[in-house]
């Protein structure tokens, strides 16, 4: 029941919906809701067990299909090829077991922002607790340092609050017992604290209201469950592939058994024939060179600065149509930095002598070193003449920063510094500091010059504190003694800077036809500013408000992300931003979601890709994200979108090579089947494995690391709707480069059949689509530009596969143990003289077609635009 408790209430009210009081529970009534309400903790919804993903992995359509064929064998008396099959499927079932078991992770990772031990008030005495024992109605105490361990609302005292696990902001806000009850988004709630967060300053007392998954980080790690991961387009793609060619096969193999039996074959050679057409039609090396393409990617992108958790998430990027990013520590470098000082008549630069003062009184009104609040911080750095050290021995007292005062004091030495809120500080002042170092009153002509200055710095999305001070002959007697009669230094305004090279990013971005949404908890004119300043909306991004958000229905939500333009939406909830996600994705767009908190957890899970900050994010963001950026650099996003377009093009160039492979693998077949056995089978089924896991591997791995065609950017995102195999693909494979390649290596076979012994021809057919492999895989280095273009020599890789390949055909055709296994012969010079021209021959085929179409202007790339 505790979901239904209203932590806002005022604490009289509070204390009778809780049957409690500001004394705390007695143990015992604690225990009894310990029963009722549960442990405080996260707790995991349960997924599928490793065995259940890993027997997933045997029901796949080609595996299924390699299952029946290694079965068929086995009945035809073929062992040695049912044993081949076998270690296919193991082979395939293996890579893609480890590619999917990914850890989930993010719940643990949750559960670590939750302490040990809490401070609570039990019968009355203060006593230390396990944080797991918490129950709604329990009084803790919450000082400096602490992790809170409940969402809670404060009762008495002050705190300031780092919320930057739930709102991704850096800057620490202000809570109070006593603080106006105002509407509002539930993390502003002044009065309120929240489990998973962090005491930086102040003290208090607080009643809890909520426990466990009831909490703010509750609720955010059962967002983080629900529902499950979605297979990435080109995993789509590669399944629906896979049941075409494995009803294709079983279609071609069923067909032909029959013909084979009336043509007057006994039922084992139909059998025979049966399962070689199955094996011919399905490419066994298809999905473990897929996987081990998209590896290399995987280990290109993390040497860039993006680890990917996913290896198909790798060929997501590359489908890319919006980026959704978190604003601090993504587009900015979660570092305040002074930018610009307001003297009386002067508006100055930070290092202008003139500010020395000023800055000088800000850095000892602090009390961070190499660490602390990021305000503080920047002002050390400004402030080069201040040495902490020395600021903590000279001072004689310190008032804390208060969140309803809005300001902090010191006493150093013999004088009182003051900064904080213009609007808490100027009543304190008398007079004012020129830029001159004359004093003068607060006229209403520097009142009016104050203003302005706020306007300039709040349209700039500046962060702005006001400076004042005044020098004592005797400590003060307390804090309202000390902070009167002061004088105004001025005001200093400061900025979390956009990260270098974003603004150069989100232009790449741009011009790929990739559209950027800014999604953050920060106010809007400060999200806008920041937006605007590297490039995001540039005629003025439209601000959208939390609030707003959650008022929209669906269709009005749809109706805004469809329009034209990028938005920023502003004070964010983990709901809000997941609905924005799931509206995206609704309506066909791929969606890149960045986020470095436990906030973005929800979304980043539901992503199509989630984009985590690996070291100012949290670690439930890294674990709820597929990939993470190991330099929290904006610019890597981009940089692997490129990467993954990449990966997509070299993956239908190794498709369009290893299809190609089929028509003279299939054609054999058909030549002995209809000719009722006139003709012996031109190609074994063991020939056919050692093409299709032997020489073909490497060249097709070696495709896989192809450099980028020119202009690979400057297209826009590709439509999930465009398979990696699409037709024209298909008419490239199977009716160009696999009807050549058919035509050569049949007139081998032929022509050696007709001068030498059988072995002899079935070998020549075997080198043949060798040589041919050749061509093909010269001919599939480029989808439209020439080889010449990128170079006929650049992929060493590709060379080197190539030697491997002919060193491997070599050996089973001369080796004599692996000629018998193979039923092959040594061939030669003539023979291999006939081979030499094939490879010229194919590649040179496919060449002149891209060559008449890029004259033509006819070439129809395949692509079609994705609606951005």
């Amino acid at each position: 029941m505790t979901d239904i408790i209203d932590g806002r209430r005022p604490p009289p009210q509070l204390f009778r919906d809780l049957r409690t009081s500001a004394g705390g529970l007695g143990a015992r009534e604690a225990a009894r809701r310990l029963t009722v309400y549960g442990p405080n903790e996260l707790s995991r919804r349960r997924g599928r067990s490793w065995v259940a993903e890993l027997l997933a992995q045997f029901t796949q359509p080609l595996a299924v299909l390699l299952m029946v064929a290694a079965a068929l064998a086995w009945l035809g008396g073929t062992p040695e090829l049912a044993i081949a099959v076998v270690a296919v499927i193991l082979l395939n079932a293996g890579f893609a077991f480890v590619q999917e078991r990914q850890a989930e992770r993010a719940v643990e990772a949750l559960a670590a922002y939750l302490p040990a031990t809490a401070r609570a008030v039990r019968d009355g005495v203060l006593a230390e607790v396990p944080a797991r024992d918490l129950v709604p109605g329990d009084v803790i105490e919450i000082a400096e340092g602490d992790r809170i361990c409940a969402d809670a609302r404060l009762i008495d005292g002050a705190l300031s609050v780092d919320l930057s696990a739930l709102n991704g902001e850096s800057v620490p806000a202000g809570r109070a017992a006593d603080a106006e009850l105002a509407p509002g988004p539930l993390l502003e709630a002044r009065e309120l604290v929240f489990s998973g967060t962090e005491c930086v300053g102040g003290q208090g007392l607080a009643v809890v209201t909520h426990t466990g998954m009831h909490t703010e980080i509750g609720r955010i790690a059962a967002l983080s469950q629900r529902g499950r991961t979605e297979p990435s387009p080109l995993e789509k793609q590669v399944r629906r592939a896979t049941w075409i060619i494995a009803i294709a096969a079983v279609a071609a193999g069923a067909a032909f058994l029959p013909i084979g039996v009336v043509a007057g074959l006994g039922w084992a050679a139909a059998i025979s024939f049966s399962i070689g057409l199955i094996v011919a039609n399905v490419p066994e090396g298809l999905l473990p060179t897929i996987t081990l393409a998209l590896a290399v990617g995987v280990r290109e992108l993390a040497r860039g600065g993006a680890v990917v958790k996913r290896l198909s998430a790798v060929e997501t990027l590359g489908s890319t149509t919006v980026i959704c990013t978190d604003k601090t520590g993504t587009l900015t470098e979660n570092r305040m930095r002074v930018t610009r000082v307001w003297l009386p008549g002067a508006d100055l630069e930070p290092d202008d002598p003139r500010a020395g003062p000023l800055v000088e009184a800000a850095a000892r009104c602090t009390t961070a070193h190499d660490s602390g609040d990021p305000t503080e911080l920047a002002l050390l750095r400004v402030a080069t003449t201040v040495d902490p050290a020395e600021r903590d021995g000279e001072r004689r007292a310190l008032y804390a920063f208060d969140a309803r005062l809005k300001r902090m004091s010191t006493l150093d030495g013999r004088c009182v510094h003051t900064k904080g809120a213009l609007e808490s500080v100027l009543p304190l002042c008398t007079r004012v500091r020129t830029a001159g170092g004359a004093m003068q009153p607060l006229s209403d002509h520097v009142r009016a010059d104050l203003s302005d200055a706020m306007g300039r710095y709040s349209a700039a999305g500046l962060r702005v504190l006001a400076v004042a001070s005044r020098a004592v002959t005797t400590t003060p007697a307390d804090r309202d003694a000390a902070e009167c009669d002061l004088t105004l230094l001025g005001l200093i305004a400061m900025v979390d800077p956009p990260r270098a090279g974003v603004a150069d990013a989100v232009a790449a971005a741009h011009h790929a036809g990739i559209r950027i949404h800014v999604i953050t908890g920060d106010y809007g004119p400060t999200a806008a500013e920041i937006a605007r300043q590297v490039g995001i909306g540039l005629d003025g991004p439209r601000i959208v408000t939390g609030d707003q958000l959650e008022q929209m229905t669906e269709a009005e939500l749809d109706a805004l992300l469809g329009a034209p333009g990028e938005i920023v939406f502003a004070r964010s909830s983990p709901e809000g931003k997941l609905r924005i996600c799931e509206a995206l994705r609704a309506a066909g767009q791929i969606v890149a979601m960045t986020g470095d908190g436990v906030n973005d957890a929800p979304a980043l899970r539901h992503a199509d890709i989630g984009v985590a900050m690996g070291r100012s994010g949290t670690d439930v963001a890294r674990e709820a994200a597929t990939m993470v950026l190991t330099d929290d650099n904006f610019a890597t996003i981009v940089q692997a979108v490129d990467a993954g377009r990449r990966v997509f093009d070299n993956v239908r160039k190794f498709v369009l090579y290893i299809f190609a492979h089929a028509v003279p693998e299939v054609i054999p077949f058909l030549i002995f089947a209809l000719s009722g056995g006139a003709v012996p089978l031109p190609l074994t089924v063991l020939q056919i494995l050692a093409i299709d896991l032997g020489t073909e591997t490497l060249p097709a791995l070696a495709l896989g690391r192809e450099r980028a065609e020119p202009g690979l950017m400057d297209r826009p995102p590709r439509s999930p709707r465009d398979g990696v195999i699409d037709r024209r693909l298909l008419l490239r494979a199977w009716g160009l480069l696999g009807i050549v390649s058919a035509a050569l290596v049949t007139a081998g076979f032929f022509w050696t059949l007709s001068r030498d012994d059988y072995r002899a021809a079935t070998t020549m057919t075997f080198a043949g689509i060798v040589a041919c492999q050749i061509g093909t895989a010269f001919a599939a280095r480029t989808d439209r530009a020439s080889l010449r273009s990128i170079g006929v020599f650049s992929n060493r890789l590709l060379l080197a596969g190539i030697v491997f390949e002919l060193s491997f055909a070599a050996a089973l055709i001369y080796v004599p143990p692996l000629q018998t296994i193979f039923g092959t012969a040594a061939l030669d010079p003539a023979e291999l003289a006939f081979l030499l021209p094939f490879p010229l021959i194919v590649w040179a085929a496919d060449e002149l077609v891209r060559w008449r179409s890029r004259r033509g202007g006819t070439f129809d790339s395949g692509r079609r635009t994705a609606t951005a």
